[in-house]
């Protein structure tokens, strides 16, 4: 907090009972604490965590990977938050601990953050959804499915058709063009929950998706799904489906699962 904030903050607790500054400190740190989370498609020259450790993000490029993280912190910026996280930088990719952790938390940091922006790279200002590749990754989907709060920016970090809504999951023609382009319904898109509810239909969803690394097609549904396996980065890629696969049915006991059938590449 700045010190006008924590000026505010003392003077308006120096007129409350003790119970009304506690419950007004705590919605205030969280209010500050609050976070935005970035979504998009990895492209060449993606800035890791070396890239910009200790660095200000307004002295970066304006190029490439780094000007894109520069941008998506600007429309950060530009919504009222301080804080933002991005997939490529906010995780120590040389610790296999972390990645791990990364990996199964990541559903959880979505679905935390107050808002996720996500920038279509392959979407023109007047395009839609359906030109998009990123509705064909797999791990797009729980990036689409986690969050409460979206915001879709066009190529040229335009909002998605000049849609000037504060959450693009409550604008009822961004939701008919994401049922078109994902075939997911909208109460899924609208409010999802996590676990083994209609677990074939889950499947489903990610069954038309790739991935880079093949096993990750798997990895990429455990916070869908609401489990927590490890992740064995080269293993085969049937081995992990089949422990997601054997998970599901322990859970849910539906044996009709096993007749999905994903697509990596």
């Amino acid at each position: 907090m700045d010190s006008q904030q924590y000026i505010q903050l003392l003077s308006s607790c120096s007129r409350c009972a003790r119970d009304q500054c506690a419950e007004l400190i705590h919605t205030t740190i969280s209010g500050y604490f609050q976070f935005v989370t970035f979504s998009h498609r990895w492209g060449a020259g993606e800035p890791s965590l070396r890239d910009v450790e200790g660095r200000s993000i307004g002295d970066m490029s304006s190029q490439g990977g780094l000007g894109k993280l520069k941008a998506f912190c600007h429309r950060a910026c530009e919504q009222g938050y301080s804080w933002a996280w991005s997939d490529t930088c906010c995780i120590d990719k040389d610790s296999s601990v972390e990645l791990q952790e990364a990996i199964g938390s990541m559903f959880a940091w979505y679905r935390r953050s107050a808002l996720t922006i996500v920038y279509l790279s392959d979407v023109a200002n007047t395009g839609s959804f359906g030109a998009s590749e990123r509705f064909r990754r797999g791990w797009t989907l729980q990036e689409l499915l986690a969050p409460r709060t979206i915001l879709f920016y066009t190529q040229n970090w335009s909002l998605y058709k000049n849609l000037l809504s504060s959450n693009h999951k409550t604008d009822a023609n961004v939701i008919e063009d994401l049922e078109k382009a994902t075939g997911i319904e909208y109460r899924f898109l609208t409010e999802f929950s996590p676990g083994m509810d209609d677990a074939r239909s889950r499947l489903q969803w990610a069954s038309s998706r790739c991935t880079t690394r093949p096993e990750d097609i798997a990895y990429s549904l455990f916070g869908i799904f609401a489990v927590h396996l490890p992740v064995i980065y080269s293993e085969p890629a049937e081995n992990a489906l089949g422990r997601l696969l054997a998970e599901i049915v322990s859970q849910s006991g539906d044996i009709s699962v096993l007749d999905w059938v994903g697509e990596a590449s």
